[in-house]
């Protein structure tokens, strides 16, 4: 019988969402149909300030930022805000670090980067933005009762590797976002 308790509690325990700085992250959520797994959460931090807690969903969970990319497969990643944050500076952070992952493929994205950040709009502490690929749909940008969807692959993939590419905004992040602590 205790072995049948303990085996109880860890399948509980196991089901459990994640949790950082007060986040809080379901282990799976559902896109299109498909159920996505939490590759993982991580802080976005800017000088001393918590900024974001960021949760990355993916199809199959991986550690490496460019297989994730490589891969033709929704994914998702959830924003929460900790802290009030202004238009302009969520998109000029995002739009700096689209640029740099973008290479010499990024004139040809920044007329749907701009598109897309008009969407965006102040945020204040508690509020979430969300960014969703679904192949042959596009990327979506959801928040505060705004949504906008640019077109391709190319253009999700410099869009999530601000966070999990090669120059992300924050490699603490990238770390946590691919499962590390």
């Amino acid at each position: 019988m205790r072995h049948v308790s303990l085996l109880a509690l860890l399948l509980a325990a196991s089901s459990f969402a994640a949790e950082l700085n007060g986040v809080t992250a379901p282990e799976t959520t559902t896109v299109d149909g498909k159920e996505l797994k939490l590759n993982g959460q991580g802080l976005r931090r800017k000088f001393i300030f918590d900024v974001y807690v960021a949760s990355l969903y993916v199809e199959n969970k991986s550690a490496d930022g460019a297989a994730i990319l490589g891969k033709d497969e929704i994914r998702r990643c959830d924003m929460a805000m900790l802290r009030d944050l202004d238009k302009a500076s969520i998109f000029d952070a995002l739009k700096n670090g689209f640029e740099k992952n973008a290479g010499d493929k990024f004139p040809a994205l920044k007329e749907r980067l701009e598109k897309f950040g008009a969407v965006i709009t102040d945020l204040k502490k508690g509020q979430a933005l969300t960014i969703v690929y679904v192949p042959g749909k596009g990327t979506r940008v959801e928040g505060q009762g705004s949504s906008y969807s640019a077109e391709g692959k190319e253009f999700a993939d410099a869009l999530f590797s601000v966070w999990i590419g090669q120059f992300p905004v924050d490699e603490n992040l990238k770390k946590g976002l691919l499962g590390g602590k």
